[in-house]
């Protein structure tokens, strides 16, 4: 049996390591591991995913399958600051494509890119739970809500501005 090359930085294993460890190498929490590795880079990297499938002694293909069901878990570099557009029916029906086509021209990347400055990443997701606000953004955790295209210069501004 041949042994995987892994390209990560040795306190980067460690860490994912101990984050395994905390769960005590348990399987069954895979996704509670995922969560806080991500938490911790950012994104879940391939190489990242091969530390926690040998330390939970689980296939690399289990947790290569759980990171690209689920949406929250991101295989691609975050800027810092997400961008999320609910595209729920309520958000949607009340104009969110259009809030998203501009977030995707003034920041001139495309949903689930970064621009190149890695400051912001976009994103759009199915319901965030405000649809009293729609359509809603979220940045980071702060929502905004009620939102139309207008809007968009203004928060990318107010982001850029704290910089």
């Amino acid at each position: 049996m041949s042994s995987i090359k892994i390209k990560i930085r040795k306190d980067v294993r460690e860490k994912i390591s101990s984050i395994c460890e905390s769960f005590n190498n348990n399987p069954g929490e895979l996704i509670n591991v995922l969560h806080q590795t991500q938490d911790f880079l950012g994104y879940l990297p391939a190489e990242a995913q091969e530390v926690i499938a040998q330390e939970l002694k689980i296939p690399t293909a289990k947790v290569y399958g759980v990171v690209s069901f689920y949406s929250f878990f991101s295989m691609i570099p975050k800027g810092k600051y997400p961008v999320s557009v609910c595209m729920g029916t309520a958000c949607y029906v009340r104009g969110a494509e259009k809030v998203l086509e501009e977030f995707k021209k003034e920041l001139g990347i495309a949903v689930g890119e970064t621009d190149k400055d890695g400051l912001f990443s976009l994103n759009s997701l199915r319901c965030v739970g405000a649809c009293g606000l729609a359509p809603v953004v979220l940045v980071g955790d702060k929502v905004y809500g009620r939102l139309s295209p207008e809007d968009v210069k203004g928060i990318i501004q107010e982001y850029k501005s704290a910089q």
